[in-house]
């Protein structure tokens, strides 16, 4: 029969069997699991208990995710999927689950701190001179700028990976469930601990 989240079927702790006095019913019903897959957006609704709805993402391939120290959030797309603490398998078949440590693109994001700052992350450590191809800003605009640039300080593994154009978030929101990949930019603490353990995957 169906997937059916009972107790009914289940030992005693005690380690005896149970009677069991009633059949399945249906606000004991389970569903298929979802396993979102990277990929070109597919979602589909299901209604549950009450009328409500879920939104079942099938692929996705973009999502809004937060840079927490600078207060600001981007839709960016995903490019991969690195690190997930279930199982490899999920790595391997590109899974998108809560917690999935993925690989977006840096770009929407320096783009903002070019605007918002006036410093390109991006060219930062290129040596030699560059062309100045940047457009014209007002004496106001360039105060403001740099009276925001006098107190930033930037994490250096954050710099490096904007260096590659790619950074390393985690996803906080249930695709199987919202139907969205949301989730936040990896830093301090919690970027030192994943890139440690993608290391040792390299390694093995």
């Amino acid at each position: 029969m169906g997937i059916s989240r009972d107790s009914r079927h289940k030992h005693r702790h005690t380690g005896g069997r149970r009677n069991i006095h009633q059949k399945k019913r249906k606000f004991e019903m389970g569903r298929p699991a979802a396993l979102c897959k990277l990929g070109h957006k597919r979602v589909r609704s299901v209604r549950g208990r009450g009328g409500n709805m879920k939104y079942r993402a099938l692929r996705a391939d973009t999502g809004n995710f937060a840079w927490g120290t600078e207060h600001v959030s981007k839709k960016v797309r995903i490019l991969d999927v690195v690190y997930n603490a279930t199982s490899n398998e999920l790595v391997r078949t590109k899974t998108l689950t809560k917690n999935t440590v993925v690989q977006i693109d840096a770009h929407p994001f320096l783009q903002w701190y070019s605007k918002h700052y006036g410093i390109d992350l991006h060219k930062k450590k290129k040596g030699g001179k560059e062309e100045d191809t940047e457009e014209k800003k007002s004496f106001k605009v360039l105060g403001k700028q740099q009276a925001r640039a006098a107190g930033q300080k930037i994490d250096p593994t954050l710099d490096d990976q904007f260096q590659t154009g790619r950074l390393l978030a985690c996803i906080a929101s249930r695709p199987g469930q919202s139907g969205r990949c949301d989730g936040y930019v990896l830093e301090g603490e919690e970027l030192a601990f994943y890139k440690k353990k993608l290391e040792k995957k390299k390694k093995n």
